[in-house]
């Protein structure tokens, strides 16, 4: 089932971001992966980072199984499924849920940074890369590519 997040889900959203970085497969090395998410995030700044985004929920069974945000200005922010239900078509239930918002608010396009882990996922949603970068986080280097999937 997909749903819109609720405030008391934040400390489950938390969890699946730490899982899939730090359990799922990943073209990342352990320490990169430390470096983007040294623990699961938490508290205030967690929930103040959530805010702003419209964000939906996947759930099996009453348990939160991946969750993907929406900026206002179709920026798609933490798409993140738990390792256990990979390959499942969460990541696609997700994306066609927010694709759907995105368009009823009338956004010309969706666009996101996406991890080499997350690239593919995107592409078979309709996402085509712009270009290729390197962000530092923590002293590691961390490749990623901004990317774009037009609406009208």
């Amino acid at each position: 089932m997909i749903r819109w997040a609720k405030p008391e889900d934040a400390e489950a959203l938390a969890q699946v971001f730490y899982a899939a970085v730090h359990e799922g497969p990943s073209l990342y090395t352990a320490a990169q992966r430390a470096s983007w998410l040294p623990h699961p995030p938490e508290g205030q700044a967690w929930a103040e980072r959530l805010a702003p985004l419209q964000v939906a929920v996947a759930e099996v069974s009453t348990e939160i199984v991946g969750f993907m945000g929406l900026g206002t200005d179709g920026y798609v922010d933490f798409a993140f499924v738990h390792p256990a239900h990979q390959g499942t078509g969460v990541f696609r239930r997700l994306s066609g849920h927010i694709e759907a918002q995105a368009r009823a608010a009338a956004e010309p396009r969706l666009w996101t940074h996406a991890s080499l882990m997350a690239q593919p996922a995107f592409q078979a949603m309709g996402f085509s890369i712009i270009h290729h970068e390197t962000v530092q986080r923590a002293g590691e280097s961390l490749q990623r590519a901004k990317m774009e999937k037009t609406l009208r």
